[in-house]
């Protein structure tokens, strides 16, 4: 019911792989409300997981709509609970940057277009295509629920990780 402190690399917690959630207990809906609060506020954010702000949960939120590179293929709002990628094709390096790792960009490669499998937060089973940057966005968010961060995925640390300015 609040915006949260992001924890910030090399905070342990961002390497921890998350439990499932119990779906549509209080503690849940809480922390969903608290990731949707966070992500917004945030101004630029697309997304944001659980660890991130210190709960090993499987739980992360997702909008690329109000993005310029979301804004042709998304499907708003996504709250995403106990997700798995059940399908992944094409890829392309996308420059990723994170709440948690502020000070960094790095080119990553992710699959073009997933299948992802998750409930909502009404409980519903639900199965979604997303491609473009959405694909991008979600992937991000379920490496957080696995205890990795674009960091880990850069194939070359002195060529592919930028210093923001």
């Amino acid at each position: 019911m609040a915006e949260r402190e992001v924890l910030v690399y090399p905070d342990p917690r961002l390497k921890e792989i998350c439990a499932p959630a119990i779906i549509g207990s209080p503690e849940a809906n809480e922390l969903i409300t608290d990731l949707v609060d966070t992500m917004y506020a945030s101004g630029h954010s697309v997304g944001i997981a659980a660890p991130q702000i210190g709960i090993c949960l499987r739980v992360a939120t997702v909008d690329v709509s109000h993005n310029k590179l979301g804004k042709k293929h998304n499907h708003g709002l996504m709250v995403l609970i106990n997700p798995e990628i059940i399908e992944a094709t094409g890829s392309k390096v996308m420059r990723e940057g994170c709440m948690s790792v502020p000070n960094y960009t790095g080119n990553v490669e992710r699959a073009r277009e997933i299948l992802v499998h998750f409930s909502n937060q009404q409980g519903e089973d639900q199965v979604v295509r997303c491609k473009g940057f959405e694909a991008v966005a979600i992937q991000h968010e379920l490496d957080h629920l696995d205890g990795l961060l674009f960091l880990d995925r850069v194939s070359n640390s002195k060529e592919d990780i930028f210093k923001r300015k």
